[in-house]
């Protein structure tokens, strides 16, 4: 229980209204902190439905299926007004009283707040009529990229092709810049509306076996849901034809079995709802000879209480007219293309088999004493076991006719079943204690959108990243992809790789408006962008790594598959929009450079940068894979030049799919930050069956990779560096080139007014600096908002901020490598946001100049 707010304490409201982002006391610091525990169902947020109008306050309900209410009358057209309108709303609904201004600027209480409450209404639905996504986020000469788009609004749209220097348009930012380029593809193109299907399950082809006189049905489930509405779990059942059979869980939660003629349909029910997160196996049964249909279920383990054993049946009428081909953890649906699967069922499902027998009596007697398995012999349909062949795109049938499924929308795999007691944490060791999948209502991996056109790059196309623009009236949309040279040639010295996978795992993110803790990282009340807004009121669209699942699962699983919106130009300054900061500076320095992604360099490994005298990373290459680490090793071994322009690099191992493009998986194992954990037991990932989690519990910190590694974050404000005696020593001499010997480096910026902040890092020869490494310079003064990371405290305790803490800090780093080659590393994510400052004449930019230019002179290091 939170300490109760003084409602005397008025002054702490005078002083919030004075600087709502502070300074702020320890006093209203507190009562910050307890104002932003405040329950996602019962808080007030900011939203700016439209980039260029007021904010608006809204009353959120917890839960992304229900809609947003507005407070009516709470809009503002500047920032720090919406902030302490939500101050307000936060104190009010904390203390049952209403706050209000008096004219000399202090505030008094008006009486209770629930004599005069907010008059809530609807928040209009944001509007985005142009949307889509490439088949390939990265091309070469002589490829071909396709582009499906989704255009809602009736006529045409035209489409362009355009090359993109920097994504910015922010206020105050470095300016949004793009450059038309010719394209055969450029032209009106007849507007239509292309549906998603969210939601997994695992899909048949049609056979007779579905459709028997009789059948048994059983399996296993972990339902995580039950009681929303009705669920599928098994069977052909046709909800649009009402036709078929099918095993269900019903609207309050219970095993059921619905037959359908088409005309008529019968539903069967237990009518006692299964436990929620728990193990329960279910059968159903039904006989076309006597009618009889029969549903039964048997927890693995009762509750304390109540026992959840039950039966339920009745007599049908009429005999099931064919539906659907057999589905797993989802019904047939004519009116949800393109999949025509809907009823999607939530949580684990295991061992489902199917018999062409109605179960006898003894049978089901037996099932409401234990839950146990039956003997079907010769009568057994098909078996499946999601034990085998986790990795692959099917489920494997152990019956005797092979009846194998594949798997659609990438339901999780590698999951603790009903079998799993904790004697082994590995699913390749103990596979029988791994079998079950984890089916989700909002699962997405392809949107399966037709193109509208293609491009195939010209031979002497110039790499860097470009934009398919599709224009509407007044909307417009662009669909951003990279142009690489051919594979294993340079068309410059340098090479700029992109985090892809950093942006899969942001992808199309709601963790601004879904994370309770969200507030405490940032240090402000939440703003919700318009993208934002769009993806929780439209959540087909899917969210990311660091968002849960509908059922409250976390999301292990991201895919480039679809409209990821947070991606395009023009959006907040994090991952792709930041990135494009260093392609503008290198454009203004006139520095050839060609663009290459973490996705190729998964595909390719270090031949993809061997031929590259230097290369350098993204703002925030935070998700590696084994393999893109093995080549940064390869390549500084081999005395390649290697620049870290960003923070929090190579912290999370992630993994892609072997036989799906375009998906990744990261399990969140044993600690780091992060908005969700893996369980116990589901910390190997499915697609390789690697360990997952954070490369440091591996021996592979970041300090590993370019000497610096993950220290600190915090975003209320960014500062500056001051270089350190080793910046003098003559190994650096080149870098400090046109720098004076106490001159701030990067009190300016962009992002947080600073060169230093978001996310820094820090040397520590403990976890793999190398003991020759220069720290040159470092920025130290950062505010309480910035915390310690919590990897490495070995207790919980207060002197983790920035005024208090010494590992609170970025380190300017530098170190020699074999064969001539060297590390420079810059160690902050806001490190690019300065490079713009002043018409890109600063001293950020000069060290960034300095480096690069002698990182691709060819002339070794010592």
């Amino acid at each position: 229980m939170l300490r109760p707010i003084d409602p005397t304490r008025l002054d702490l409201v005078r002083q919030f209204h004075a600087q709502p982002f502070g300074p702020h006391s320890p006093e209203l610091l507190e009562l910050l902190k307890v104002l932003r525990w405040a329950p996602l169902e019962d808080r007030h947020v900011i939203v700016q439905p439209d980039p260029q109008g007021p904010y608006v306050i809204v009353k959120q309900s917890g839960r992304r299926d229900t809609p947003l209410q507005a407070v009516a009358g709470a809009s503002y057209d500047a920032l720090p007004d919406a902030q302490c309108a939500v101050f307000r709303k936060r104190w009010e609904s904390a203390t049952g009283l209403r706050l209000a201004q008096q004219g000399d600027g202090s505030w008094t209480t008006t009486g209770p707040l629930a004599t005069a409450p907010d008059v809530l209404e609807p928040l209009p639905e944001v509007e985005k009529p142009l949307l889509g996504y490439p088949d390939e986020f990265s091309v070469r000469p002589g490829e071909t990229v396709s582009f499906k788009v989704s255009a809602t609004r009736p006529g045409a749209y035209h489409a362009s092709l355009v090359r993109l220097r920097c994504g910015d348009a922010t206020e105050g930012g470095a300016g949004y810049k793009e450059y038309p380029v010719a394209s055969a593809f450029e032209g009106d193109y007849p507007a239509r509306s292309q549906p998603i299907c969210a939601g997994s399950f695992v899909a048949f082809d049609d056979d007779p076996a579905w459709h028997p006189q009789a059948f048994t049905v059983q399996a296993w489930l972990w339902p995580t849901t039950p009681g929303r509405r009705r669920q599928q779990v098994a069977g052909t059942w046709d909800e649009s034809g009402s036709r078929g059979w099918g095993l269900q869980l019903d609207a309050d939660g219970a095993a059921a079995l619905v037959l359908g003629d088409g005309t008529q349909r019968t539903a069967v029910s237990t009518g006692v709802p299964l436990r929620e997160r728990a193990w329960t196996q279910v059968t159903a049964s039904w006989d076309a000879e006597s009618g009889r249909a029969v549903v039964v279920q048997r927890p693995l383990e009762n509750d304390r209480h109540r026992d959840r054993a039950a039966k339920g049946s009745a007599r049908c009428g009429f005999a099931p007219a064919p539906g659907g081909a057999f589905r797993l953890a989802a019904w047939h649906d004519a009116g949800a293309p393109p999949h025509r699967a809907g009823g999607h069922y939530n949580g684990k499902l295991e061992a489902p088999r199917l018999a062409d027998r109605a179960l006898r009596d003894a049978e089901i007697e037996a099932l409401l004493a234990a839950a146990d398995d039956i003997d079907f012999g010769p009568r057994l349909v098909a078996q499946w076991d999601f034990s085998d062949d986790i990795a692959g795109t099917g489920i494997l049938d152990r019956g005797p006719s092979g009846r194998h499924g594949r798997t659609v929308n990438q339901p999780t795999r590698a999951m603790k079943g009903v079998r799993w007691d904790g004697s082994e944490y590995d699913f390749k060791r103990a596979p029988a204690h791994y079998g079950a999948i984890h089916f989700h209502d909002d699962d997405l991996h392809d949107c399966g959108w037709d193109s509208d056109f293609t491009w195939t790059v010209p031979a002497d196309a110039r790499s860097g990243i470009y934009c398919a623009r599709l224009v509407q009236g007044d909307a417009e949309y662009r669909v951003p992809f990279v142009v690489s040279p051919p594979l294993g040639e340079a068309r410059a010295p340098l090479a700029l790789i992109l985090p892809t996978a950093s942006y899969w795992a942001y992808a199309n993110h709601l963790i601004y408006i879904e994370w309770p803790e969200i507030e405490h990282v940032l240090g402000i009340f939440t703003i919700v962008d318009e993208t934002g807004l769009f993806l929780f009121q439209h959540p087909a669209f899917g969210a990311s790594m660091y968002d849960h699942h509908r059922d409250g699962s976390g999301i292990c699983h991201s895919s480039r598959l679809r409209p990821v919106l947070d991606l395009a130009p023009k959006q907040a300054l994090w991952q792709f929009p930041a990135d494009t900061h260093i392609t503008d500076w290198l454009e203004a320095e006139d520095i050839a450079y060609d663009v290459i992604t973490e996705d190729d360099l998964e595909r390719y490994g270090a031949e993809l940068l061997a031929p590259y005298r230097c290369v350098t990373t993204g703002t925030h290459p935070e998700y590696p894979s084994l393999r893109m680490l093995d080549a940064f090793a390869e390549y500084q071994a081999n005395g390649g030049r290697f620049v870290y322009m960003g923070g929090n690099g190579f912290y999370w191992r992630t993994h892609y799919h072997p036989g799906r493009p375009g998906i990744v998986e990261v399990r969140r194992a044993e600690d780091g930050i992060r908005s969700w954990a893996a369980e116990g037991g589901e910390y190997y990932a499915s697609f390789t069956g690697e360990l997952g989690g954070m490369w440091r519990r591996m021996g592979r910190a970041p300090q590993s990779v370019a000497g610096t590694g993950m220290t600190a974050q915090g975003f209320d404000s960014a500062t500056y560096y001051e270089r350190t005696p080793e910046s003098f020593d003559p190994r650096v001499s080149f870098v400090f080139d046109g720098i004076g010997d106490d001159e701030r480096i990067g009190d300016f910026g962009i992002v947080g007014g600073g060169a230093a902040g978001w996310e820094i890092d820090r040397v520590d020869p403990a976890l793999g600096t190398p003991p020759h490494t220069l720290v040159v310079a470092r920025a130290s003064t950062f505010s309480s908002a910035y915390n310690w990371m919590k990897e490495e405290m070995s207790h919980t305790h207060t002197a983790i901020t920035g005024p208090t803490c010494p590992h609170v800090r970025a380190d300017m780093a530098f170190y020699e490598t074999p064969n001539g080659g060297a590390v420079f590393a810059m160690s902050s994510i806001a490190w690019a946001g300065a490079l713009s400052h002043n018409g890109y004449d600063n001293n950020v930019a000069r060290i960034t100049g300095n480096v690069i230019r002698r990182f691709i002179d060819p002339a070794p290091f010592d």
